[in-house]
């Protein structure tokens, strides 16, 4: 029982800060103002991380439009959940050779990367439709609209708009729980 509570605990936490730094990177990628919520929230998750990694890169990579220092801290913290969860499990305490081992924690820390941004991405997608259906003037929805239009807009040129309605958001929806399901 307190081995699924520390793993529960565990996966908790690690979802939160690699979902913040792949949100990280994304509002970067979008031209999100950082300042305001969520960004200052983002940013205070981890700052702590993504900041050495900034000043470690190269300069050509630092300067990039893809915020690398974000994206490399969402694959450092996977890393570091995949190992805490074998030694958490007593994986890493088993029969396996040095290679498959390696092998096993990589493929578990990219599954949980792959998982945490399609969810990540879930829940911003649900919110842009519900705030759509709602509160279409909000701020929230505009910063929603802005994080997911990159997403929606190639779908939006494939389906077309029903009564009135955009459905783009929830053909996405069930697509990215497709995926989930595969990956899980």
């Amino acid at each position: 029982m307190l081995i699924r509570i520390l793993s529960f605990l565990l996966e908790t936490i690690f979802f939160l800060l690699i979902a913040a730094a792949l949100l990280r990177a994304w509002m970067n990628w979008v031209r999100v103002n950082m300042s305001a919520q969520p960004g200052s929230f983002v940013m205070a998750l981890t700052d702590w991380l993504v900041k050495p990694l900034r000043r470690a890169l190269p300069r050509s990579l630092a300067q990039s439009r893809v915020d690398w220092a974000s994206v490399i801290a969402a694959a450092v913290l996977a890393l570091a959940y995949a190992l805490l969860w074998g030694l958490l499990s007593g994986v890493l305490l088993g029969a396996l050779g040095l290679a498959p081992l390696i092998l096993l924690m990589l493929s578990f820390a990219l599954k949980m990367l792959v998982r945490v941004a399609l969810q990540t991405l879930f829940i911003l997608v649900l919110g842009f439709a519900i705030l759509s259906w709602i509160q279409p003037g909000s701020p929230a929805y505009a910063l929603l609209g802005r994080l997911t239009d990159p997403v929606l807009a190639p779908l939006r040129r494939v389906i077309p708009v029903v009564g009135g309605v955009d459905i783009s958001a929830l053909v996405l929806i069930v697509l990215l729980q497709i995926a989930l399901m595969v990956i899980v």
